[in-house]
């Protein structure tokens, strides 16, 4: 930053003094969800102390200082504008290298905001899926008071490329999360200067001190500070820490009631109570812990994507432990992940490590609890009254129910083809919500390879607008959607998928009378945030399973989400007559197309059908009804 005189740099440090705590919360909204709670707080704390700007000239031998608090809204405005410029540089993780030496330094802790209810869980989910400009339009909104117009000046001196679709999406966020999204955002959940403190991981802690101890007596002989860490003893060694040896009594394990889930607002894994024979078994609960805490060497060790694998920092919640097909199974949750622990007689342990922070009534309904050769077994929650098994491919044939143990297990049921096998079928797990449950419905799982099932859901046509909420993946026209969409799935395994929705954003008359086509959005998204869009192009088919041509990628987007609900696709198709064509549809926003290069053509409509040989070179772009342009998905 270009220097300042030195009047304003001390209003500015005056004004970051007096809302330092405004600015830390406004950093921490702005940051992406993906560094982690933790990092977030230091690293918010950290712009904020580094948007200073550098000092000026420097003031005359006897002058006065500038009077504090005398001018401070130049001043404040000048630490907010730097605040949400270095807090944009670290979408997609490019933290600018000046920030590095500023990061407050935090020794044996790990530090999080209090924790809020489902109300917050929601929103802070909902600003998962956004980019950092859309995070910073509404903080600027909600928590800094702006109107557009003064919202819209700060993210452009930011270096937003297109701060009016970045206010836009904004408010839609802000309409969908309703109308007390601002009482939030200023709620404890939000907030980077209350913050709760947890050990980090002791036994990694331990040994680096040792090394560090080591290797200042190499460096420094005959002088020798001896730090001692946090619960040290006297004598110089690292003693344990109260809260480690509260997370590994298996007597302080968190066991909720039976009957809570139906007296609660959170529907979540927060809600299940401890199951199994075993869940009494204070021995088996305390080995489970142990290896968790500090895995013993052949530990076998499975991580869903982006999910940490560190030691339980505080007491987790027991979901279940007992015996599974000769498997002695203990399955704890943290708050932000699913940990299983599966002891085969005479064989070394396996930990499986599953992010699965901000799940809901569907995507807590049920876990794997066991896995085999071609099958797995489900635990599923206490508001699921009945589970049954379909095939996907098979969208006309009902369901068959599933055995349900005592303790919520179910019986075997067959895994989806992996990747690059033959897809003749593909098994899916309806689960009917219990009728205590206000919002009864029944919903569709698949397994991806990870503790988590993924969530299937379905959205037919748009009359106007773009996608809304997606709805259950169990009516007719879902099922005979997916059919077309199954196979798609294997390439999805072990990405630590959350959920995955059909959006049938378009639907086209083919040329010379060759029936309706329907243009497919199938969206990925991931318990991290993420999600991954595929553009399907399904003409009429022969049978009910006949896959679709995909048309069009994107990686890292949120492209067919609520909040990105522009899409364009283009495709060769050929005719009975044997005569090539050109199609092209968009999304219902989508005004007009038009087609360069060695093929020129236009339409203005949302489709458009022009002939084109598939080796004519021809770029296909569309125009919304606000005047933007929109480009085509690319294979």
């Amino acid at each position: 930053m270009d220097e300042r005189t030195r009047a304003e740099v001390e209003r500015a440090e005056a004004a970051l003094v007096e809302h330092y705590p405004r600015l830390v919360r406004l950093a921490y909204l702005v940051l992406p969800p993906s560094m982690g709670r933790h990092r977030k707080v230091l690293t918010a704390h950290g712009l904020v102390q580094r948007a200073l700007p550098w000092r000026g000239p420097r003031r005359p031998a006897g002058a006065l200082p500038a009077q504090r608090g005398s001018d401070t809204g130049a001043g404040y405005d000048l630490v907010r504008q730097r605040t949400v410029e270095l807090a944009l540089a670290y979408e997609e993780r490019q933290r600018p290298a000046v920030l590095l030496p500023t990061v407050p330094f935090v020794w044996g802790l790990r530090l999080f905001p209090r924790a809020g209810g489902a109300d917050e869980l929601a929103l802070d989910q909902a600003l998962s899926a956004v980019p950092a400009t859309v995070r910073a339009a509404l903080g600027l909104w909600h928590l800094e008071g702006l109107d557009a117009d003064a919202a819209r000046a700060v993210l452009v001196r930011a270096g937003v490329a297109d701060p009016d679709a970045a206010q836009r999406a904004a408010g839609q966020l802000d309409r969908r999360t309703g109308a007390g999204a601002a009482a939030l955002l200023n709620s404890g959940e939000f907030d980077p200067c209350t913050v709760q403190a947890r050990p980090t991981d002791l036994l990694r802690r331990r040994q680096r001190v040792r090394a560090t101890a080591v290797l200042a007596a190499v460096l420094v002989v005959g002088a020798v500070v001896v730090a001692l860490p946090i619960g040290g003893s006297p004598d110089g060694s690292a003693g344990p820490v109260p809260a480690a040896q509260q997370a590994l009594d298996p007597g302080r394990l968190l066991r909720t009631p039976h009957e809570q889930w139906a007296e609660t607002s959170r529907v979540d894994f927060t809600a299940w109570p401890p199951r199994g024979r075993q869940a009494g078994d204070r021995q088996l609960l305390a080995r489970a812990l142990r290896v968790w805490a500090a895995p013993p060497a052949g530990t076998r060790i499975v991580a869903a994507a982006d999910t940490s694998t560190r030691p339980p920092a505080a007491p987790p919640r027991l979901l279940y432990a007992g015996l599974i097909d000769n498997v002695m199974v203990v399955v704890f949750y943290d708050g932000e992940r699913l940990v299983r622990y599966a002891e085969p007689e005479g064989a070394t342990p396996t930990l499986h490590f599953a992010r699965v922070d901000n799940a809901d009534l569907t995507t807590a309904g049920g876990l794997v609890i066991g896995r085999g050769n071609g099958w797995l077994r489900y635990l599923i929650a206490p508001w699921v009254s009945d589970v049954a098994v379909r095939d996907l491919l098979a969208p006309d044939a009902p369901p068959h129910g599933l055995h349900l143990a005592p303790d919520g297990v179910t019986d075997r049921i067959p895994i989806p083809p992996a990747d690059g096998a033959t897809c003749g079928q593909w098994p899916v797990t309806e689960f009917h919500s219990s009728p205590r449950i206000d919002d009864r419905r029944s919903f569709l799982v698949t397994d991806l390879g990870d503790l988590a099932s993924a969530h299937l859901t379905y959205l037919p046509p748009p009359t106007a607008g773009g996608p809304g909420g997606p709805g259950e993946a169990t009516g007719a026209p879902a099922l005979h959607s997916w059919a077309r969409t199954a196979c798609t799935l294997r390439s999805l395994r072990g990405t630590g998928v959350r959920s995955v929705n059909n959006w049938a954003y378009a639907q086209q008359d083919l040329p010379e009378g060759g029936g309706t086509a329907t243009w497919v959005c199938n969206r990925a998204d991931t318990w991290r945030g993420p999600g991954r869009a595929v553009v399907q192009f399904q003409p009429p088919a022969a049978g009910p399973v006949d896959p679709g041509r995909i048309v069009g990628r994107a990686v890292g987007t949120a492209v067919c989400s609520p909040f990105g609900r522009h899409v364009l696709g283009d495709v060769h198709w050929q005719a009975k007559s044997g005569k090539w064509y050109l199609l092209a549809a968009g999304s219902s926003e989508v005004a007009g197309i038009d087609v360069t290069g060695r093929v020129r053509a236009g339409a203005e409509a949302a489709t458009l059908a022009v002939p084109a040989t598939p080796d004519v070179p021809a770029q296909v772009a569309g125009r919304l009804r606000d005047g933007r342009g929109l480009r085509a998905l690319r294979p």
